[in-house]
């Protein structure tokens, strides 16, 4: 009776957790984000530990690192994403035109899909025609204004409290982990240090094995379209390799996009042989080399349940949700395999059940081939 008052006991606790961390999704972004980076980097800390150094110094050594390696990394990016976007502005006409000229065509034809959606000129003509609304317009933005400069002001605060929150929580990592460890009633304890260790390792594996994975995409595709000589490569490539964390979903989106700006662009058919090549070579680079390199087979998630985890935590929590979607889809996996573990041991499967009538059987052919 008191085990089932416990188990109730840890279902309302975790159900008002959970309900507490939805009210309250608009304001953890920065904490959510300092949690994981405070995660990815504890190993660093440990290790500068290792060296006879104090937590806070070898913090601070960690944390100098990750700012000037962000920093360097920034200074060299935003200036080509910058030059790259503002081709892709000048350029818009000319994509809307070759969607209009290839694409519509197409779809009246294969489809019977009637569409104006990429006709320059009719997107032309309705600005026109919404054009005496402009002073309506500008009231409308201007009463915005107020809310819009709310908003960045939020934005704001959040990426200042991102480096201070991490910074802490990677300091006092250890204590925490430590206090919580002394929560745990003592009868489960060990069932549920394993069950964090198992977490911990699948967490590990994906949030620093995925990155690696996601940036050394992007890098690949960026220098293979670099070098056919696509004006939007760094745009198209880095875009590809950050949602490559959705399986295919960075192959498919990367794919399109540098087809459409290679055709454009030099409306040859060997460039889009090239564009095929390139996410060719990214494919086969992650599949034999990459992800068995740096993620492996610890992760085990399938791709069905990766694209409903980041669904379902954007639903539920909003940008946080995006955040902790694939940890968390990961750490339930690793209970799933538990609870189904513990399944197929207990007696509702019938497990006992099995191993007597085995013995039963073993039983009998023993005697039969006594007798005979």
């Amino acid at each position: 009776m008191v085990e089932k008052v416990n188990r109730w006991y840890v279902l309302v606790i975790s159900l008002l957790i959970a309900y507490l961390i939805y009210l309250l999704s608009p304001v953890l972004t920065p904490f959510a984000v300092g949690a994981l980076l405070a995660y990815l980097f504890d190993p660093m800390a440990d290790k500068l530990e290792s060296w006879k150094l104090g937590r806070s110094l070898a913090v601070t050594i960690v944390f100098f690192v990750i700012t000037l390696i962000t920093g360097g990394i920034l200074l060299l990016l935003i200036p080509a994403l910058e030059k790259q976007i503002s081709n892709l502005i000048t350029n818009l006409p000319a994509y809307f035109e070759w969607l209009s000229t290839h694409l519509s065509p197409w779809l009246r034809e294969k489809l019977g899909i009637e569409t104006d959606l990429f006709n320059i000129q009719e997107v032309t003509a309705l600005l026109k025609d919404h054009w005496n609304n402009a002073g309506g317009i500008a009231s409308t933005v201007l009463a915005s204004i107020g809310k819009s400069g709310a908003v960045i002001f939020n934005w704001m605060m959040n990426l200042l409290l991102i480096p201070v929150v991490t910074f802490y929580l990677l300091r006092d990592w250890d204590v925490l982990t430590v206090r919580c460890g002394e929560l745990i009633p003592r009868p489960y304890y060990n069932t549920v240090h394993k069950l964090v260790r198992d977490s911990n390792s699948v967490l590990g594996a994906f949030l620093r094995g995925q990155l690696s994975v996601m940036l050394a995409l992007g890098i690949i595709y960026t220098i293979g379209l670099w070098i056919i000589g696509l004006d939007l490569s760094l745009l198209i490539g880095m875009g590809a390799g950050l949602v490559s964390f959705v399986p295919y979903l960075g192959t498919i989106v990367g794919l399109v996009a540098g087809l459409i700006a290679a055709l454009v662009q030099f409306g040859e058919i060997n460039y889009i042989i090239y564009v095929l090549i390139v996410f060719g070579i990214g494919q086969v680079l992650e599949g034999m080399i990459l992800t068995p390199w740096l993620v492996g087979d610890r992760i085990g998630l399938h791709p069905v349940a990766v694209i409903f985890a980041v669904l379902a935590g954007a639903q539920l929590f909003g940008f946080v949700g995006v955040l902790l979607g694939l940890p968390m889809a990961a750490v339930i996996m690793v209970l799933l395999r538990y609870a189904h573990l513990k399944y197929m041991d207990s007696k509702l499967y019938g497990k006992e059940q099995e191993i007597a009538l085995t013995s039963d059987e073993s039983s009998k052919d023993k005697e039969s081939d006594e007798a005979s």
